[in-house]
């Protein structure tokens, strides 16, 4: 699946389950990762969020809160900012926006994963983990019909079902795998 195929981004949802999910798969990634790595996760409305903090003390690898006209640039983790969609642009700059809930959630992983879809194509990962409710499925779907490479974690392992359960019901993923693979695969993403 990966073998010959050059990327150029990877994007990731969670929701219920999301920290241990991503505790398990981002210590995978190497120091100079050869792509940028964007990360959605559901936070509770009207708290900061302290994700990158919390990695960034955990990874090899450069981790930063997105900011609004940021570059999305190789080498880093990027964590959706508590309260604000966070979109990517055809430029590879990031956008924040404070448009009304999607799905009860901001950020909301479909919003991400559609305009990285938009923007990177048949170059993007896209991976579903853990999650309580459908956001994502749709992002996800949109990243297949782009000719990107998606994934969803084994819902039967993940903490929460409803979210890659989701995703599988609106389109078959390329790769349905327990999040060591997961790991694995990150480790073995080339630009």
């Amino acid at each position: 699946m990966l073998q010959g195929r050059q990327f150029e981004a990877a994007v990731i949802g969670a929701s219920a389950g999301a920290v241990s999910a991503l505790l398990e798969i981002l210590p995978g990634l190497p120091p100079d990762v050869p792509v940028p790595v964007v990360v959605v996760v559901h936070m509770l409305r009207g708290r900061s969020s302290q994700l990158a903090d919390l990695f960034a003390s955990r990874l090899d690898v450069r981790v930063v809160e997105a900011e609004d006209k940021q570059d999305v640039a190789p080498g880093a983790v990027y964590f959706a900012p508590a309260d604000y969609h966070l979109s990517v642009e055809n430029d590879a700059t990031f956008s924040l926006s404070n448009e009304p809930l999607h799905i009860f959630s901001r950020p909301a992983i479909d919003f991400a994963m559609q305009s990285a879809a938009d923007a990177y194509g048949p170059a993007l990962v896209g991976i579903l983990l853990t999650g309580a409710s459908h956001d994502g499925a749709e992002g996800l779907a949109a990243i297949g019909a782009a000719g990107g490479l998606t994934v969803v974690q084994d819902p039967q392992q993940a903490q929460s079902p409803v979210m890659p359960g989701a995703a599988l019901k609106l389109r078959q993923p390329d790769l349905i795998l327990p999040l060591k693979d997961i790991r694995a695969l990150l480790a073995m993403l080339k630009s």
